[in-house]
């Protein structure tokens, strides 16, 4: 597979207008993705996730939200997920909400206070908190996006521990509540995906897309998901439009290249690719593995080891984890594993 889906961080607008100020949330994604040079060789996210937030969107680019880690002793029944149709016509006139509301602004400080908690675990409490305390305030012109956004962003964090029946479950409620919003959709097919649920996710990003067509996290995320049933040159597809739209979001590009080579485009597009961004980020540790393994299979091991010789991240030596965390495809890890054999020898 490709790199494995990351979850996105809540959606856009302010439910606070004229309490603290509102970016835009999509520019404000694209440009974070655009943006991080350095983490992009570092971290590896493979899906990005939004997150609800009273001061307007941010994206989340942490590895560990690629591939959560199940938290002991929960079971994942295998619930029924009814696929949304996204209706961005319903958001609500946030014009209309009273700035000097006190319940409003009660609520913008606990969301303020949630975004910078210093652990998920606090991060989670006080997304309940916020929950059981404005509940009662479900009627009010703001109560469903507030009550909407805390249902997601718990579910984000209850998914960053690995508790992804319970986000599923927050995630159901935050689109029930915000049937205009894509970001829970969008962060329910993470967790989807992260459950192995492949078609389910699927689902959810075409209905992200349907609406938010230009969205390059929904599109690199559902390149992701099509990987995972082994549809490549589709999946191959929806990551060259992810690329096109934030040129600067290595990951797809890299999950572009790596779903060519499974293709069989070494030479006219997948080396090609690899070493292109290698030319921009030296130190992106996934394509210099990558193009080693390429480049063992095209029977060049003088040049593999040279570019072997480059690599600082210990975790390409765990297959394990290139096949379950990092999702490269069969091809590439067939490659690497052979590779890494000769390597052993030689010690």
């Amino acid at each position: 597979m490709a790199f494995a889906s990351q979850l996105i961080l809540s959606w856009s607008g302010s439910p606070c207008a004229g309490v603290v100020a509102c970016a835009s949330s999509r520019q404000a994604i694209i440009a974070r993705l655009t943006a991080r040079r350095a983490e992009c060789c570092t971290a590896f996210p493979l899906n990005v996730a939004r997150r609800t937030s009273l001061l307007g969107s941010a994206a989340l680019l942490a590895w560990n939200l690629l591939s959560p880690t199940l938290a002991p002793g929960l079971a994942y029944a295998d619930a029924q997920i009814i696929t949304p149709s996204i209706q961005p016509q319903l958001a609500p006139d946030q014009s209309l909400y009273d700035a000097t509301d006190p319940r409003l602004r009660q609520a913008g400080a606990l969301v303020q206070e949630a975004l910078s908690a210093s652990t998920v675990g606090e991060e989670e409490r006080l997304w309940t908190k916020i929950i059981d305390d404005f509940s009662a305030d479900i009627n009010a012109p703001w109560g469903k996006d507030v009550l909407g956004r805390a249902y997601g962003n718990r579910g984000n964090a209850r998914s960053r521990q690995g508790k992804l029946e319970q986000a599923l479950s927050d995630y159901a409620r935050a689109i029930q509540l915000c049937p205009w919003s894509v970001d829970p959709v969008l962060n329910r097919g993470v967790a989807l995906e992260a459950l192995g649920r492949f078609e389910e996710a699927i689902a959810d990003y075409r209905a992200v897309l349907a609406v938010a067509p230009e969205d390059p996290a929904a599109n690199n995320n559902l390149g992701n998901a099509l990987a995972g049933t082994g549809q490549w040159a589709e999946a191959a597809e929806y990551y060259g439009r992810a690329a096109r739209l934030a040129p600067q979001f290595a990951f797809a590009a890299a999950n572009r290249a790596v779903a060519l080579y499974q293709l069989g485009k070494d030479d006219n597009g997948a080396i090609k690719e690899m070493r292109a961004l290698l030319r921009r980020y030296p130190d992106f540790s996934d394509m210099r593995a990558a193009l080693a393994a390429a480049l063992w299979g095209a029977g060049l091991q003088a040049a593999a080891e040279e570019e072997w010789g480059r690599v600082d991240d210990p975790r390409y030596r765990e297959l394990v984890w290139l096949k379950e965390k990092r999702r490269w495809p069969p091809r590439l890890i067939g490659n690497l594993t052979a590779f890494l054999g000769i390597q052993d020898v030689k010690q």
